[in-house]
């Protein structure tokens, strides 16, 4: 059996499908809970729709990569598109394989190594994450100094972690990145310029969604020149 015997079957569909829907209903259900204790304790509800679009934006938008990767029941609940195909690529690349000679075994090997590897992270918040926080939060209230230090520390990591790959690459990944960057610059100067403060909600989606296009853009550019 090959890998795309598996990956395309409609057993495999059905199966996603189910455990999308599940994810999905349990979202709607904490959802309407949510909103519902909001406009109990006296939280408006334009304030609570003023959320509800900067989250829906902020997610859904994300969520577009998911369709370019083949990891999308992963990628529905848990998990960073990037992540995903790397992981699926070095498990590929053990068995000296890629997807156009990929077999069923490999298959395998691919969902195990991106199951394997994020399973680490929910078990360890089930039994730290809460001593970890309020353990911060004392911090801040016992010494703001090292508070502070210690947030700053955390995302600066975290933006090395996304940064200093794409860098590294560079080329049109590079370029698309610094699209990104320029739209949001953009926004944020008409936001403040022109006073739109609606526009605040979709400065994400619009970055987002502009990268992406310009990246088509900055492959060809590389490709002519390169």
């Amino acid at each position: 059996m090959r890998f795309y015997d598996i990956a395309e079957s409609k057993l495999l569909y059905a199966c996603v499908i189910v455990g999308i829907l599940y994810v999905i209903g349990i979202s709607v259900y904490y959802f309407y809970k949510c909103y519902k204790r909001g406009l109990e304790i006296g939280i408006e509800k334009e304030t609570l729709t003023n959320v509800i679009k900067s989250s829906a934006s902020f997610s859904l938008i994300p969520s577009i990569a998911i369709v370019t990767g083949w990891s999308w029941l992963r990628l529905s609940v848990i998990g960073s598109v990037s992540y995903e195909i790397m992981a699926a690529d070095m498990a590929l690349k053990t068995l000296n394989l890629d997807l156009t000679n990929a077999t069923g075994y490999a298959f395998g090997l691919v969902m195990f190594a991106m199951s394997i590897g994020i399973i680490g992270g929910p078990v360890f918040n089930i039994f730290a994450v809460e001593k970890i926080h309020m353990g911060t939060v004392k911090l801040k209230v016992t010494d703001p100094r090292w508070g502070s230090l210690l947030s700053t520390i955390f995302m600066t990591s975290m933006l090395v972690v996304f940064l200093v790959p794409i860098v590294l690459t560079g080329g049109a990944y590079l370029m698309t990145f610094v699209t990104s960057i320029a739209l949001t610059l953009l926004l944020s100067v008409i936001i403040k310029k022109i006073q739109i403060v609606w526009l605040g909600n979709f400065v994400l989606v619009i970055s987002m969604l502009g990268a992406m296009a310009s990246s088509i853009l900055w492959e060809k550019i590389f490709k002519l020149f390169m």
